[in-house]
C-alpha cells in the first residue's frame, strides 16, 4: 500500500478535524520526510503572534502522520510525548514544518519537527514520540479505536 493510500484512510484527513480548523495543509508525506504548511492568521494568541500551541499542533500532526505511515496497516500510532522550544515570534504569513524520523522502531517512533517562517528562520523545534499499537475496532464495527494508551 502506498503512503498516499495509508494517509487517505486516517480519520484526521476527514473534514471537521483540528487539522482542517487550523488550515494545516500536508505537502509531502513519506516515512522519511513529511512537510506541511499552516497560516499564521487564525492561529495567533492575544498579542497577534503565532500561538505556541499552534506550532505544537502542527508538529504533532506531522509526527503522528509519519508514525502512522511507519506503523502500516492494522496498527495505529498514539502520541505519548511531545515537547517544543519556541525560538522566535511570527506575526503573519505561513509557517512550514518538516518532520524527520529520529527513531523508527517496532513499538516506538520519534520524529523531530522544525517549523520555519517564510524567510526560513526557525520558529520552533519540536519532538514527538508515538507508541505503535494494534488497531482495534469498536463493538459497533465503526472506526478504529485504541485500547488504553500503553504505559
Amino acid at each position: 500500500m502506498t503512503d498516499h493510500a495509508l494517509l487517505s484512510g486516517l480519520p484526521a484527513t476527514e473534514p471537521g478535524t483540528l487539522m482542517e480548523r487550523m488550515g494545516i495543509t500536508l505537502v509531502e508525506a513519506r516515512v522519511e520526510r513529511l512537510v506541511a504548511t499552516m497560516p499564521v492568521a487564525g492561529n495567533t494568541q492575544p498579542y497577534g503572534l503565532l500561538h505556541g500551541g499552534a506550532s505544537v499542533v502542527l508538529a504533532e500532526t506531522l509526527g503522528s502522520y509519519g508514525a502512522a505511515l511507519h506503523a502500516g496497516v492494522g496498527r495505529i500510532a498514539v502520541g505519548i510525548d511531545v515537547n517544543a522550544t519556541h525560538h522566535r515570534a511570527v506575526r503573519e504569513g505561513t509557517v512550514t514544518a518538516v518532520a524527520t524520523p529520529v527513531h523508527l522502531g517496532s513499538t516506538v517512533v520519534t520524529y523531530e519537527v522544525v517549523v520555519v517562517d517564510e524567510s526560513e528562520r526557525r520558529v520552533c523545534t519540536a519532538r514527538l514520540t508515538c507508541a505503535l499499537i494494534d488497531e482495534r475496532r469498536t463493538s459497533s464495527g465503526g472506526s478504529p479505536a485504541a485500547s488504553e494508551t500503553p504505559a
